[in-house]
């Protein structure tokens, strides 16, 4: 079927957030009594809501958290966020392919609406895509399931089928496939997932210059 939506994750596709949210995350943890790097949380988290990962927190330091622990997690980010942040490397060119070819495209994030705005804002592609933000917030489940893609598709118009999902996570890529949807794995983070990430169904590249080639290969 022919390409009809590219669908974006936000944090580590669009704009660089991971390592800043990471770093916040893993002070948290490690306060519960749980050492722990930001590396480290990337690589148990990366992708889920955080109301997931409250519970995985939960499990992971056997202790119970306040029911509004993830809204504390997302003030403490957007507070980070706030002095600024950069759009992932080579992705203007991208949209800028797109655009050229006609090619619609979206967001489809774990984060909520304020977060993106937020960050898309600081690093100026929000006005790029405003009106084409899907949050799993207005969802029942998040990654790893399909839901916030299966949301994006249907308010694009778009059939699953002819839809394309960027990612850099292993449930985001879990999602996509779930979706009926093609997976592209971003591996520019060196502590990234590669072998995880194919298995779940992702093509995999590691500087955002290359993925026009991708989506679009010479004949």
């Amino acid at each position: 079927m022919t390409l009809e939506l590219v669908i974006f994750d936000c944090d580590g596709v669009l704009v660089d957030t991971e390592l800043t949210a990471n770093t916040i995350l893993a002070e948290i943890i490690t306060d519960l009594g749980f050492p722990i790097t930001a590396h480290e949380c990337q690589s148990r988290f990366m992708g889920r809501t955080l109301e997931s990962v409250k519970e995985l927190v939960e499990e992971l330091c056997s202790v119970k958290l306040a029911d509004d622990w993830p809204d504390y997690i997302r003030k403490r980010d957007l507070e980070a966020f706030a002095k600024g942040v950069d759009p992932i490397p080579g992705i203007t060119a991208v949209l800028d392919e797109l655009d050229q070819r006609c090619i619609p495209y979206c967001v489809g994030s774990s984060g909520k609406y304020e977060k993106m705005r937020m960050t898309l804002g600081s690093s100026g592609l929000l006005p790029r895509l405003e009106g084409k933000l899907y949050s799993a917030q207005d969802c029942a489940d998040g990654k790893p399931a399909p839901d916030v893609f299966l949301l994006a598709a249907k308010g694009m118009g778009k059939d699953p089928a002819a839809c394309v999902v960027i990612e850099d996570s292993v449930p985001g890529l879990m999602a996509a496939r779930s979706a009926g949807m093609r997976g592209f794995g971003y591996t520019a983070d060196p502590h990234c997932d590669k072998k995880a990430m194919q298995e779940a169904g992702g093509t995999l590249f590691d500087r955002m210059e290359a993925l026009p080639e991708l989506l679009f290969p010479s004949n």
